[in-house]
């Protein structure tokens, strides 16, 4: 059962996670009680980046200009991937937390609405 749970959970809750402004405000609430509940604990870790330079292929493209045979030339480039490693703060508790808040949202939700996404019932016709 826990296992299944651990698995549906977070399916179901990606595809609300953008939701209603009423799932939006039940988000905001329980976000306020998460963050104080597990509170930011920051940490660093080295990440892999890439940055982008444009290399000369010592290539000329020229284009005629004008009617009297002028030429506009440009040196040929190309784009190369220079990757680098670098310091990187982050909160250790985000993803811990973000369930908690997402999970609390369902719930109110739940509660409020009758369903996980705090869809208002239409009134019948």
């Amino acid at each position: 059962m826990r296992l299944s749970l651990a698995l549906i959970l977070p399916a179901s809750l990606m595809l609300v996670s953008c939701g209603t402004p009423e799932y939006q405000a039940e988000r905001s609430v329980c976000q306020a009680e998460w963050e104080q509940k597990i509170p930011a604990r920051m940490g660093q870790r080295l990440v892999e980046r890439s940055r982008y330079i444009r290399v000369p292929t010592g290539e000329m493209v020229c284009e005629p200009v004008g009617k009297k045979g002028g030429q506009h030339c440009v040196s040929g480039t190309r784009l190369e991937e220079i990757p680098y490693t670098t310091l990187e703060s982050y909160d250790m508790n985000k993803d811990r937390r973000d369930v908690q808040i997402r999970a609390c949202a369902v719930q109110a939700c739940s509660v409020k609405f009758g369903n996980p996404e705090c869809k208002v019932p239409k009134a019948a016709p």
